[in-house]
């Protein structure tokens, strides 16, 4: 089965949903925990029934949703479809997906040589490594509990920043992610890639990046 690309999925228009890091997402917020409780049980029995299955974390205050092919390493259309279904039963519910707030960390290693340093990484955090299209070389904990790690070639003059975050956001959160950040005391560095992603810095000078999926197909 063939993966989606981001606008293909945005194209979907599947409300309330979003496109990061290779994932749908959304954030279910609910009235309390019996409600998130009940919710998720909803979702487990439609995923048994379809035979596809998300990664579900209940909290006391929502229900956050992410959907992905595992086989296909992406998002196909049995992640649009079941998406689909999740909303329908959080609205007999009289709940709502949104993605107002849903994100996710990368972390980037910028190496010279990033070849000659991935496999102690590997090693120390115990992740996988997925290589080829759509991943260039990023380590992924094959549990979803730790953030994913890129690796970014460098050059080798100093000083050099080497680890930094990425965060992957909606396109739409973009904008007043910024401004909190610039109102916060800190600069942005670059939008030349935007909007792909922006460049920002806190006052000194550690970097991080605003990532979206566009401009990446």
């Amino acid at each position: 089965m063939s993966t989606l690309t981001g606008q293909q999925i945005a194209d979907a228009a599947l409300d309330g949903w979003t496109y990061l890091l290779g994932a749908l997402q959304t954030r279910i917020r609910t009235p309390n925990f019996a409600a998130g409780l009940a919710l998720v049980n909803a979702i487990g029995a439609e995923a048994e029934r379809r035979d596809h299955h998300p990664d579900l974390d209940l909290r006391y205050t929502h229900v956050d949703v992410r959907l992905w092919s595992h086989d296909a390493r992406g998002v196909t259309d049995r992640d649009v479809r079941l998406a689909r279904a999740i909303s329908a039963l959080a609205a007999e519910a009289g709940l709502s997906p949104a993605h107002t707030g849903v994100s996710r960390l990368e972390l980037a290693l910028d190496s010279p040589d990033f070849a000659a340093v991935l496999p102690f990484w590997r090693a120390v955090l115990a992740v996988e490594h997925l290589a080829g299209p759509g991943f260039g070389d990023e380590l992924r904990d094959p549990a979803g509990a730790l953030p994913t790690v890129w690796f970014q070639e460098s050059g080798r003059d100093e000083p050099r920043q080497r680890w930094h975050p990425d965060v992957w956001v909606d396109p739409v959160e973009v904008q007043p992610r910024l401004e909190a950040a610039l109102a916060a005391g800190g600069t942005l560095v670059s939008d030349e890639a935007a909007p792909h992603f922006w460049v920002l810095a806190d006052s000194d000078g550690n970097r991080v990046c605003l990532c979206t999926w566009q401009g990446r197909d």
